[in-house]
């Protein structure tokens, strides 16, 4: 596997300061840049930036696994404990998840923990580990 750099993601929020929170003190990630109209996060070593937006779009949901998962979406993968870990941490912060953490697709390849929650301006996030790292991208 190629080594990854980091991506860089801006995303619309409709609050600021919710979100700002949200990211900051909920998600665990440190807060760099900003202004009255966005806002840098360290994203798991990757950068993403809110931007406010009053104008959020619904989203929609496409079935996986039997699972209703919204799209758009975008997320980490973390390593398998560190998922467990960090799930536990959401669930004692009282995160309302779209989709529980639960492992997908059991003793198949691509084996996976998931979990899908919103933050305060309804952007979809998913954070998933693989149960065999190198199978991330197989088919």
């Amino acid at each position: 596997m190629l080594k990854l750099s980091p991506f860089h993601l801006a995303i619309p929020v409709n609050n600021l300061e919710k979100n700002r929170t949200f990211y900051r003190d909920v998600l665990g990630c440190e807060e760099g840049r900003s202004s009255d109209h966005w806002v840098d996060f360290n994203f798991f070593g990757h950068q993403l930036v809110i931007h406010f937006d009053e104008n959020i779009k619904e989203l929609k949901v496409n079935p996986v696994d039997g699972k209703n998962v919204p799209i758009p979406h975008f997320g980490i993968v973390l390593e398998w404990d560190t998922f467990k870990t960090f799930s536990e941490k959401l669930k004692n912060k009282n995160i309302n998840f779209i989709i529980e953490p639960y492992i997908r697709f059991k003793g198949l390849k691509g084996e996976q923990f998931t979990m899908f929650f919103k933050d305060p301006s309804g952007n979809a996030l998913e954070f998933k580990s693989f149960k065999n790292p190198d199978e991330i991208f197989a088919k």
